[in-house]
């Protein structure tokens, strides 16, 4: 399947179906008069988040997206039937902007399940029975339903995960998410061999959490150098970031802030988040090298640097300690901020006037 994180879509719900005119004539019936119903409602447009997707490539193919119109009332006050919902599935992290320079968000779908009504259809038209006077005894007049809403939109997917991996060019960031995860990432010895985001699943000490890869950033990515900054946007949902830096290189300390200075142009909270700083590919130098060039990166970096060789599966598990240290520090935190918003609220509901 390929991968698509942005689309351009046509939405329009469904237009109210008209009232009717009618009259009741039949012989031997007292009553006559007018008895023409309102016409029904027109369809919604729905946006549901749903597990399962990842990509957006489905909006490649269909990018026009109407619901029905509402029936038109009829006779003996009969109204005209309600046009169907559409229902737009989209990736659980889907965000609906604006086509608009600014590309205002309208929404945004984090939680599986998520429905949104994002554009309502219009209401039916009244029948003539409903302009029934005391004076007015016969009407004709009637209502046309009125109007959907129609508008284009752009659909951008941020993958939704634990863990985001960061760093140069063949740094080795598929080789790791390969040996960690289920994931089957295409390694070559070549830049730019990652084009596209992947995610893998880590099981690691009765603990599971969702790995996310981007393609390498270099020099000038935040002004579209190379593929540019586009897929940081996967990232930003991360909680902890995994920073790779392959030993080769010619400076690391250089390689480290080659990415940091990205991130931060890039901003978003990216320069905020926790990061794990790891040396990669130390199977390749000797151990007093791996000591020099450590000790290097911290003092760039003032991080605790992790001596790691993904394809040599060296450092693995105690990088995967790291990991999984940040991430229960956030969810640590998460639960008090809950218990303390519980807490007020349990004050501010105990409190009454009587």
């Amino acid at each position: 399947m390929h991968f698509l994180d942005q689309a351009k879509i046509f939405v329009r719900s469904g237009a109210g179906g008209p009232g009717a005119v009618s009259f009741r004539r039949e012989k031997y019936i007292e009553y006559g008069g007018p008895d023409g119903g309102n016409g029904g409602k027109g369809g919604d447009i729905v946006f549901e988040a749903v597990p399962g997707l990842n990509t957006l490539i489905d909006f490649r193919y269909t990018q026009h997206f109407r619901a029905p119109r509402g029936k038109g009332g009829s006779g003996s006050n009969r109204f005209g039937a309600y046009g169907d919902d559409l229902v737009i599935k989209v990736p659980v992290g889907t965000q609906i902007l604006a086509d608009d320079e600014e590309r205002t968000l309208l929404a945004d779908l984090t939680t599986e399940g998520e429905r949104l009504v994002f554009l309502r259809g219009g209401d039916g038209g009244r029948g003539n029975a409903t302009y029934k006077t005391s004076t007015n005894r016969a009407p004709r007049q009637h209502q046309k339903g009125w109007p959907g809403e129609e508008m284009f939109v752009w659909l951008r997917l941020k993958l939704l995960a634990d863990v985001g991996l960061v760093g140069l060019p063949n740094a080795g960031k598929s080789t790791f998410i390969n040996a960690v995860t289920n994931a089957d990432a295409k390694v070559g010895a070549y830049a730019f061999t990652t084009l596209r985001p992947q995610l893998g699943v880590v099981r690691h000490r009765d603990r599971e959490f969702v790995v996310a890869d981007i393609p390498g950033l270099i020099e000038g990515a935040a002004d579209g150098a190379g593929i540019g900054d586009r897929f940081l946007g996967h990232i930003e949902r991360t909680r902890v970031l995994l920073h790779l830096i392959d030993c080769q290189d010619a400076d690391v300390a250089t390689s480290y802030r080659i990415v940091r200075d990205e991130l931060d142009n890039y901003g978003a909270g990216l320069e905020d988040k926790a990061v794990v700083l790891a040396l990669n590919k130390v199977d390749t130098i000797d151990a007093e090298l791996v000591e020099a060039l450590t000790a290097e990166l911290t003092e760039a970096s003032g991080l605790p640097v992790l001596a790691l060789s993904a394809a040599g599966e060296i450092g693995l598990e105690a990088v995967l300690d790291a990991l999984s240290e940040h991430l229960d520090r956030r969810d640590d935190d998460d639960d008090a901020e809950a218990d303390l918003s519980g807490d007020e609220e349990s004050a501010a509901k105990a409190w009454s006037p009587l």
